[in-house]
């Protein structure tokens, strides 16, 4: 596997739709900085990866879905950088095993099955306890990378060379990348974040403890306060990882139409809102908008194959 990483290049997006919306469109693309280690998964986990070797740890032990993009990059960077790894899957095992978690075997991750009621304690300290007593001394990087290490590079998202755009948008899940986004953005700008579950107006609370949190830690930051931001919860489709024909439909097209591919369960959602956010006049003409792709194309091919089940 590489351990080359490239900049996530700035993609402009020519649309009729925000051209008549008198908006400039673009994309960072995080998804093509490395072939699997990749968007913002890379962020949430990079400080996670500092931390566990600076305290010489040699097992990591993380937390997921069977198609959780977080599994599938925390097995690929603990074989890149020299770590065993230890995945906790919610559910009971399933063979044979979809295209995540066979990745992330051959990558070296030991998959651990718990049942859904046993894994909703997964931040307890008893469940943390009764894992260290059956695997040893592992670092535990919780579900998502969703902890101060995981601000921490989501900080580094968004650079100074991106000072010229108005608002940045992103897919929100545990909250931890537009808190760090939020973080790293100069006065005027504001970040919007599109949550792909199901009444997400609840992740404010979420955002305002890690932006909290953050700010008391210590921990390296640009600003002593975060910038302007805004959750839009209108285009979940239903809840986390819940398509339709209308977003198929949609992801397929753009990517026929601006060669940009979107996963189902983040970027489409987020893309999708965007656009109609644009022929709905949310914007004000001249408004620069950066999109971030947050990666997740492996799930695409689980997705599908779940799909063609129904």
């Amino acid at each position: 596997m590489s351990l080359t990483f490239i900049t996530p290049p700035v993609q402009q997006i020519n649309s009729e739709i925000a051209r008549h919306a008198g908006v400039e469109l673009y994309v960072l693309r995080l998804d093509l900085m490395h072939p699997w280690v990749n968007g913002n998964k890379w962020f949430k986990l990079k400080y996670n990866l500092l931390e566990a070797k600076e305290k010489n740890f040699t097992t990591l032990l993380t937390f997921g879905g069977a198609y959780s993009n977080h599994i599938y990059a925390t097995a690929a960077a603990g074989n890149l950088f020299g770590f065993r790894t230890i995945g906790v899957i919610r559910g009971e095992e399933r063979l044979p095993l979809n295209p995540t978690l066979s990745f992330a075997v051959q990558r070296g991750m030991q998959l651990v099955y718990l049942n859904r009621e046993m894994y909703r304690q997964r931040n307890t300290p008893a469940l943390e306890e009764y894992l260290r007593q059956r695997f040893g001394e592992v670092f535990i990087i919780p579900e998502g990378g969703s902890n101060l290490n995981g601000v921490r590079g989501c900080i580094e998202i968004v650079s100074d060379a991106m000072i010229a755009f108005d608002h940045i948008c992103v897919a929100c899940g545990t909250a931890t990348t537009l808190a760090g986004i939020a973080l790293s953005l100069h006065k005027g700008q504001r970040a919007i974040a599109f949550p792909v579950l199901k009444n997400g107006a609840f992740l404010a609370q979420e955002i305002e403890s890690l932006l909290t949190n953050y700010l008391a830690s210590g921990l390296p930051t640009l600003y002593s306060s975060p910038a302007s931001w805004e959750l839009v919860c209108d285009y979940h489709f239903g809840g986390y990882a819940k398509v339709n024909d209308e977003l198929l439909l949609f992801s397929q097209q753009f990517t026929q139409e601006h060669g940009v591919p979107l996963d189902y369960v983040y970027t489409a959602k987020m893309f999708y809102g965007v656009m109609d956010l644009l022929q709905q006049g949310f914007f004000c003409k001249g408004d620069r908008l950066l999109l971030v792709h947050t990666g997740g194309l492996q799930g695409n091919a689980g997705m599908e194959e779940r799909l063609q089940r129904l």
